[in-house]
């Protein structure tokens, strides 16, 4: 697992609790599921996955955009949204293009949120396809 980070701040403990449940979570849906499948699969099952371990989810969270005094309704969306702490990217591909990354950390920074993940679903090894970011 990789992790980007320019702040010196410790993350605090129930940030990375829940990054622990997230991970272990991913290897299991990894481990029942393999690589291959569409990525709505995975963002359910990863959903229903993190549900099990007590924590609350919510998937497809509208990030709205503000600009010039204005809020943008169309903006983003948030795959999942853990504990509404910490932003999960999903991705099921072939090759992570590198932007992915920086689109976590713009999601953490237009929320004021810590902590993230890219997660792809499609490698063999998913601790080789699992990305933690921190803001």
């Amino acid at each position: 697992m990789h992790e980007s980070t320019k702040s010196y701040e410790a993350i605090p403990a129930d940030l990375n609790q829940i990054g622990k449940v997230i991970v272990d979570s991913a290897f299991k849906v990894h481990k029942a599921l393999g690589p291959g499948l569409l990525e709505k699969v995975y963002e359910v099952c990863l959903a229903h996955e993190i549900t099990k371990q007590g924590m609350n989810v919510e998937r497809q969270v509208s990030l709205p955009i503000n600009y010039d005094g204005i809020v943008f309704e169309e903006g983003l969306r948030l795959d999942l949204l853990v504990e509404n702490k910490v932003i999960c990217e999903l991705k099921a591909v072939d090759v992570v293009n590198p932007v992915w990354k920086a689109q976590v950390l713009s999601h953490l920074k237009l929320t004021n949120r810590r902590l993230g993940y890219l997660i792809n679903f499609n490698v063999k090894n998913i601790g080789r396809g699992t990305s933690r970011i921190v803001n």
